[in-house]
C-alpha cells in the first residue's frame, strides 16, 4: 500500500513534466516571450536608450560592446535594424558603428535562432505541409548557407522571419550564423555610414549610402516577385 501511494505523486510528477516538456508547450512559451518582447517594445521604445548621448559616456570599447549586447536583444524584440544601424552610425562613426552593429545583429539572430530551435522545431515541423512551406523548409535544409546569406543581402526578407524559418528548418548553428554575418554586412554597412554622415547630407558618402539601400531594396522587392511568379507557376 505504500508503495502504491508513493507511486502515485511520483507518476502525476512524470506527467506534469512530460506535459511542461512536451513540443506544443514549448511553442506556447516562445509565442509567451515574443508577445512580451513586443509589448516591451510597444510600451519603453527601448530603441531610444541606444540613441542618446549615455553610451558615450562609457567611452571605447566598452561603449561599443554594451551597445551590440542592447542590439542583440532589441533585434530579438523585433526592434527594427535600420533604426539600430542608423543609432549605430551616429554613436560611434563609420568603423566602429559597423563593428557593433554586425555583432549585434549576429547575436540577436543567434538568440532567435535558439529560441526557435529549442521551443518551437518539434511542433511546427510536422505542420510544414503546404507546398511554399516545404518548399522553404528544404531550401534551407539543403542549402542552408547559400539560402541565408541571400536571404540577408536582400532586405525584402524580414529580418526576425527568417531567424526563425531557419530554426524549424535542419539548418545548422554555424552556416546560419556564418551567412548571417557575412550577409548582413552591405546593408548594415550602408545603414551605418548614413547614420555617421547624417549630419551632411549633401556628402558623397551620405548619398552613395541612401543609393545603396534604395537599389538593394528594389532589387530585393523584383527578386521576391519573380521568386513567388516561379513557385506559382510549379
Amino acid at each position: 500500500m505504500l508503495d502504491t501511494a508513493a507511486a502515485r505523486p511520483r507518476g502525476f510528477a512524470v506527467r506534469c513534466t512530460k506535459a511542461l516538456l512536451s513540443p506544443w508547450s514549448r511553442l506556447s512559451l516562445l509565442l509567451m516571450l515574443l508577445a512580451a518582447a513586443g509589448t516591451c517594445v510597444l510600451l519603453f521604445e527601448p530603441q531610444r536608450l541606444l540613441s542618446d548621448g549615455g553610451l558615450r559616456q562609457l567611452g571605447g570599447a566598452a561603449a561599443v560592446t554594451v551597445f551590440a549586447v542592447a542590439y542583440g536583444l532589441c533585434t530579438t524584440a523585433f526592434v527594427p535594424r535600420p533604426l539600430l544601424n542608423l543609432a549605430a552610425g551616429a554613436l560611434f562613426g563609420a568603423q566602429a558603428g559597423l563593428a557593433a552593429a554586425l555583432a549585434g545583429t549576429v547575436l540577436g539572430a543567434g538568440i532567435a535562432f535558439g529560441l526557435g530551435r529549442m521551443l518551437g522545431q518539434d511542433a511546427l515541423r510536422p505542420l510544414l505541409r503546404g507546398r511554399w512551406l516545404k518548399a522553404a523548409d528544404g531550401q534551407l535544409s539543403r542549402h542552408g548557407f547559400r539560402s541565408m546569406l541571400a536571404a540577408r543581402l536582400f532586405p525584402g526578407v524580414p529580418f526576425a522571419a527568417a531567424n526563425y524559418c531557419a530554426a524549424v528548418s535542419r539548418m545548422g548553428w554555424l552556416p546560419f550564423l556564418l551567412a548571417t554575418g557575412l550577409g548582413s554586412i552591405p546593408n548594415t554597412a550602408a545603414y551605418v555610414v548614413a547614420g555617421a554622415r547624417a549630419s551632411t547630407p549633401t556628402s558623397p558618402a551620405f548619398l552613395v549610402a541612401m543609393g545603396f539601400i534604395a537599389v538593394t531594396g528594389l532589387a530585393g522587392a523584383v527578386v521576391a516577385w519573380c521568386k513567388r511568379h516561379h513557385m506559382r507557376g510549379r
